[in-house]
């Protein structure tokens, strides 16, 4: 039988890690799981660890769920695949249904590619042969946010704005206009998230207005910057967001990829806003963890702009070989049916009160700077100095540290630099909660000694 030592060593023969440093596997090896059951992984000598990051935050109702196991093998026994162009299929048609049915708005046409960074390159090349589509051929800029992180592949690099991913490629990089993040932790003394937020929406209305006509769209992940330390915003952002890209004329590209489905509270975190955007992305939870699939949602208007005779050289001429997968589309139409039989939104707001509570105490740890939450999401921010929020340099690792402690105590959490955070499956317990609280306050604590 496969021991953990065996499968470590043979795959680091083999393996390239994504976003690792190899050479820190000589130290600390890679977890070798075996299985997955609700909120658990196991590894080949029995260890256990509870997945407080929904591995990469997709994971929506646990590992091994029997409903979605279900519908991936009825579907695989029907159709595994078809191309796209030229055929169409049962499974494809009723998610798009499904989606233009709960996305906010007007949004009624789906596009689909296998991950988040593509469906943000397909929202950008959408938004600027719209314009090009129209005759509008100056419009060639994005503007994004300070903090702000869309994915890897160039285009969706672009518009991101995480120096330890962006600065290496930054020769190949289109340059889009970047404005002050509406991040909450960044506010003055005395100022609430609403004002901070309004504040910064006037940094946005002035790049708008010298530039607008030269702009295709503003890329935004509402309510929440993941991938920049689990930062986040009041939602006044997004209704002035959305109120200035209808006055100069400009598209919103909301990032929905690691925020939409439940995860903030709301099925989407446009909701919060009461807003539509022209494009929304959608990926990671999609499927639950199961299977790489990912949406663009967009409107009739946005899609009437391609809808012409061939000669026209308008139809948008993107394609992927995996494009709507009739297995990823199972699986994500046997999601949608989860969140109605639990009635997953009403549930975690019960799991979202519990995971306050059991944090508060973070607020009261001598380097912890900000205990802040949003649905499912918790963050809690290692610092040197307090009072003065002074971080600890990058280079001594905090988060590392608390890595460390917790996979030898049954946890696996992943933290943003100094950011400890916990964005679980949904299917997680109260006292599974307790546990990581226990766990992160425990390696927060050696980290910080």
């Amino acid at each position: 039988m496969t021991s953990n030592q065996e499968l470590i060593d043979r795959g680091l023969r083999t393996v390239w890690h994504p976003c690792t440093q190899m050479k820190d596997h000589e130290r600390v090896p890679p977890i070798p799981v075996r299985r997955g059951d609700g909120v658990w992984l196991e590894d080949f000598d029995g260890n256990r660890y509870i997945d407080a990051i929904s591995s990469w935050w997709v994971n929506l109702f646990g590992h091994a769920n029997p409903y979605i196991n279900t519908a991936l093998r009825n579907q695989a026994k029907q159709l595994e695949h078809v191309i796209l162009a030229g055929c169409t299929h049962e499974p494809v048609v009723r998610l798009s249904e499904q989606l233009a049915a709960i996305t906010p708005g007007n949004l009624k046409r789906c596009f689909y590619a296998e991950n988040g960074s593509a469906a943000i390159e397909i929202a950008l090349k959408m938004s600027f042969q719209y314009w090009k589509n129209n005759g509008q051929t100056g419009k060639t800029r994005f503007v994004n946010l300070e903090n702000s992180y869309h994915g890897e592949t160039i285009g969706a690099l672009s518009v991101g704005d995480v120096s330890i991913f962006k600065d290496t490629f930054e020769p190949l990089l289109l340059k889009p206009y970047t404005v002050p993040s509406p991040d909450a932790y960044c506010r003055e003394p005395g100022e609430s998230a609403e004002e901070y937020a309004l504040r910064r929406a006037g940094d946005l209305a002035r790049t708008l207005e010298e530039h607008a006509h030269q702009i295709c769209a503003v890329i935004i992940e509402p309510l929440v910057q993941c991938a920049g330390g689990m930062r986040m915003h009041h939602p006044a952002y997004l209704m002035k967001l959305r109120e200035l890209c209808d006055i100069h004329d400009v598209h919103l590209i909301a990032d929905e990829c690691a925020v939409g489905f439940g995860r903030t509270g709301t099925m989407f975190a446009c909701e919060q806003a009461d807003i539509t955007p022209d494009f929304m992305c959608l990926a990671k939870g999609l499927t639950a963890g199961y299977l790489p699939l990912s949406a663009v949602v967009t409107s009739d208007r946005i899609y009437q702009a391609f809808y012409d005779e061939y000669d026209s050289l308008k139809g948008f001429l993107h394609s992927h070989s995996y494009t709507g997968n009739p297995l990823c589309c199972a699986v994500a139409l046997a999601t949608l049916e989860l969140f109605e039989e639990h009635d997953a939104i009403e549930q975690n707001k019960a799991l979202s009160s519990f995971m306050a509570q059991a944090t508060e105490r973070f607020e009261d740890h001598p380097h912890v700077s900000d205990v802040r939450q949003t649905g499912m999401i918790v963050a809690i921010e290692m610092v040197q100095d307090k009072a003065s929020k002074t971080p600890y340099p990058w280079q001594e690792r905090r988060g590392m540290r608390v890595y460390e402690y917790a996979i030898q105590n049954q946890a696996l959490l992943r933290p943003l630099g100094n950011v400890v955070y916990f964005m679980p499956p949904y299917v997680i317990t109260p006292e599974e909660i307790q546990l990581l609280c226990d766990v992160a306050w425990e390696g927060i604590s050696r980290a910080t000694n």
